[in-house]
């Protein structure tokens, strides 16, 4: 998939949690530790918007497209 997430490199370098994170933007645990753990798992419009407006970022700095290789 040639979009991916930044969530694992955006909460690293804010110097917080997995928990704090879904606890200050109120999505779901898992929602959270998918989005962490898994850089192919997009999130929705709505959690992109709760993470977006919690800490003032726009959404590109949470995900990024990446061209194909054509074969």
């Amino acid at each position: 998939m040639p979009i991916k997430n930044r969530i694992k490199e955006f909460i690293d370098g804010m110097g917080i949690t997995r928990y704090q994170f879904y606890k200050e933007t109120g999505i779901a645990p898992s929602t959270a530790y998918n989005l962490y753990d898994n850089p192919d798992w997009i999130p929705q419009v709505n959690v992109l918007d709760k993470i977006c407006e919690r800490y003032k970022v726009q959404p590109g700095d949470l995900i990024y497209w990446i061209e194909e290789e054509r074969k």
